[in-house]
Order: structure tokens, then C-alpha cells, then sequence
């Protein structure tokens, strides 16, 4: 791994543990804060950012940005956008240079439409559910291996969101992950305002049933106070489904998380925007983190667990792993 983010990781700092039902948050903190940029809510409030498909015709994995911005703006991994032929989400984090037009990597994430609903995107206040980011990134991961691109596999994000769909019992015209959400909109608010944002806190680390899984910090504890609610929704909407398992959630699960993630392997990649992004990938955890000028700016971590484990019951992923 990079010596600076495994240096990072080894300063990042556990703040006091927050339960809700089968859910635990550990507040993340980690040195000074950074004000280089400004985020994707802040941007669009302002008017500064045109989020448009690549042309009339589109293309489902590209989008076109323009930042109007005097300073970077952060786009984090996941964020979705709502909006033209059909919603997307960002399938790595990018610092936009300021001044700028980008075309950025997106994954679908409303697989029955490819009409025009608005020429331009908004942000839907959504980041993509836990598991199907996870599923993401490691796709992500491999095309970058295989082929030098941001490409997901959006087959997987599909099913990732059929699936969620269906634990959510939730029937969607267009498939639309944003349905999902809006369908749990009062159980997210409880969890919500389960895990109240600190103060100076610039990320979270997550715990469901007793395993971790995974955690988002960035290098702005002003820029996570505007991300804080989207990303608590994409881990809390993994728990709720997960709802009823037993498990213990504790500090030191949450402390062995982070000395594994930091004997991970790393491979560096140009970022489409400002920096480099880091591939990462240890036994049992994969992720991505951005840096910029030797300063880590967003770490993503997940839990890797075999693609057939989230869902089962407790009971069943013991007899998954005798068998």
C-alpha cells in the first residue's frame, strides 16, 4: 500500500460508538481539515455545475461535466444523479479541476428508462446502496486491472439493485434504485437521526450484526458534514434489510478493520480528474482512496464478503462456511 495512505489509515482516530437496533457507527477523525474544494451538493446549490449525457444520443457509462467552479469540486464514489435519459451513479471518486469539462465513468441505476425526463442532472441526495457499491468497486477494480478504464460491470449493479428491490418489496416501473429509498424514506429518518454528525468528524465506520462493513472518510470535515446523511443512507439501508440477525459490535472488530485494510496491495491510476486513485485490495476488504498533491482526499473500504453471504442469516452463513 502507498506509504501515505497507509499512514493515514494508521492516524485515522475511532470516536465513540453510536447504536441503533443491529447498527453501529464509529465517528472517524483524521489530522487537520482541508478546504481545497467544494462538494457536488455545494456546486449544483450554486449553480456552478451542468451535469448533461455525452451527446443527444447519450452513453450509459459516460456523463459530461461542466464546473463552473473557481476551486475542485469532489464527486465521491457512488453519489447518484436523477435526471436526462436515466439516473447514474459515480463509479469512482473525481476531484474536477476548476474551470473545467469533464466526462466522467457512471454506472445505471434505472435499468427501464432511456427517455429524456430533463436535459440535465440533479443530485437525487442518494449515494448507492452499501452492497452495490461493493459490488461496484470490485468490478471497477478488475476493468481497471484488465483494461486501464473506470468501468463497472452494470450487469451486477442491476442485479444489486434487482435484489435490493426485492428485499424492500419494492415494485419500480423503471427499476429505479431511487425508488427504493423513497420507499423506506421513514425507517432511513429514525436511522438518521440515530448517528448525529460530530463535531470535526470527517467519516464513518460501519457495523451491522456484528461484522464490519466498511467506512468513507474524507479529508474535509466541512465536506463530510454535507455527505454525512447519503452515506449513514447507503450503509443504514443494508441494515434495515439485514434487520433481526445477532451479532456483537465492538471497538476492537472495528480496530482489526483497520490494520488489515492497511496491509492491503494498492495500484495507482491516473484519476480523471486531479490526483491518482488507488485500487485496493487485501484478504477479505476492497476499496478505492483519491489523493492529490500527497494529501489522501476520500477512502472507501468495504468488507469483502463471498457474493452469495449478505442476505443469509447468521445460521446459514456457518453452515456456508463448514460445507
Amino acid at each position: 500500500m502507498d506509504e501515505i495512505i497507509a499512514d493515514y489509515i494508521y492516524h485515522m482516530e475511532l470516536g465513540e460508538i453510536q447504536e441503533h437496533k443491529g447498527m453501529s457507527v464509529f465517528p472517524l477523525y483524521n489530522g487537520d481539515d482541508d478546504t481545497l474544494y467544494i462538494t457536488l451538493t455545494e456546486a449544483m446549490n450554486a449553480g456552478l455545475l451542468k451535469i448533461t449525457e455525452l451527446d443527444n444520443y447519450g452513453s450509459v457509462p459516460e456523463l459530461k461535466v461542466i464546473n463552473q467552479a473557481s476551486v475542485p469540486v469532489l464527486l465521491v464514489d457512488g453519489e447518484e444523479l436523477a435526471g436526462a435519459k436515466q439516473n447514474r451513479v459515480l463509479n469512482t471518486t473525481i476531484l474536477l479541476k476548476e474551470n473545467s469539462e469533464t466526462v466522467i465513468p457512471v454506472s445505471c441505476t434505472e435499468q427501464g428508462r432511456w427517455s429524456y425526463n430533463s436535459l440535465e442532472f440533479k443530485e437525487s441526495g442518494n449515494v448507492a446502496s452499501y452492497r452495490v457499491r461493493r459490488s461496484k468497486s470490485a468490478s471497477v477494480n478488475k476493468s481497471l486491472k484488465n483494461q486501464g478504464e473506470f468501468r463497472s460491470d452494470q450487469r451486477m449493479v442491476w442485479e444489486g439493485i434487482d435484489e435490493v428491490s426485492r428485499k424492500s418489496r419494492v415494485k419500480s416501473s423503471t427499476r429505479a434504485m431511487q425508488d427504493v429509498y423513497q420507499s423506506r424514506e421513514e425507517d432511513l429518518e429514525e436511522y438518521h437521526r440515530s448517528f448525529p454528525l460530530q463535531d470535526g468528524q470527517k467519516g464513518l465506520l460501519v457495523m451491522v450484526n456484528g461484522e464490519v462493513m466498511g467506512l468513507d472518510i474524507l479529508s474535509s470535515s466541512i465536506a463530510y458534514l454535507t455527505l454525512h446523511r447519503k452515506l449513514l443512507k447507503s450503509y443504514a439501508l443494508e441494515a434495515i434489510l439485514m434487520e433481526g440477525e445477532d451479532g456483537f459490535n465492538g471497538r476492537d472488530k472495528a480496530k482489526s478493520f483497520l490494520d488489515e485494510a492497511r496491509l492491503s496491495i494498492d495500484e495507482k491510476h491516473k484519476s480523471v480528474g486531479y490526483g491518482w486513485d488507488h485500487r485496493l485490495e487485501g484478504p477479505g476488504i476492497l476499496g478505492s482512496s483519491l489523493t492529490h498533491q500527497e494529501q489522501v482526499i476520500h477512502t472507501a473500504l468495504f468488507r469483502d464478503h463471498p457474493d452469495d453471504m449478505l442476505g443469509m442469516s447468521s445460521y446459514q452463513q456457518r453452515r456456508s462456511f463448514r460445507m
